[in-house]
């Protein structure tokens, strides 16, 4: 089965920054058609919500609260995706989780914790 490992979230302060990185079992970013992976994020009682998308042609979506702070980028080879978040704020706490799209199925995560606290 298709799997998803995640690291790299913790606890920063206020306009700290954080590096996620999702590494899939399978090739998803090196096929043609619609696949590619990225981010979702949930904080408590909020449902879960894009933050960031790129296919393995380097097209990329954003949620308009993370545009300029937030870069996704990808290693086609590693079957690997990245999310650097820069000027983290109190409100990107969440937790973070990868998903890969591949043939029209999504697979998750198991999501990582990223907590933006004094």
């Amino acid at each position: 089965q298709v799997q998803l490992v995640e690291s790299g979230g913790g606890l920063v302060q206020p306009g700290g920054s954080l590096r996620l990185s999702c590494a899939a079992s399978v090739s998803i970013l090196s096929l043609s058609g619609i696949n590619a992976m990225g981010w979702y994020r949930q904080a408590p009682g909020k449902q879960r919500e894009l933050v960031a998308l790129i296919t393995g042609g380097g097209i990329t979506t954003y949620a308009d609260s993370v545009k300029g702070r937030f870069t996704i980028s990808r290693d086609n080879a590693k079957n690997t995706v990245y999310l650097r978040m820069n000027s983290l704020q109190p409100e990107d706490t969440a937790v973070y989780y990868c998903i890969g799209r591949r043939f029209a199925r999504d697979y998750w995560g198991q999501g990582t914790q990223v907590t933006v606290s004094s």
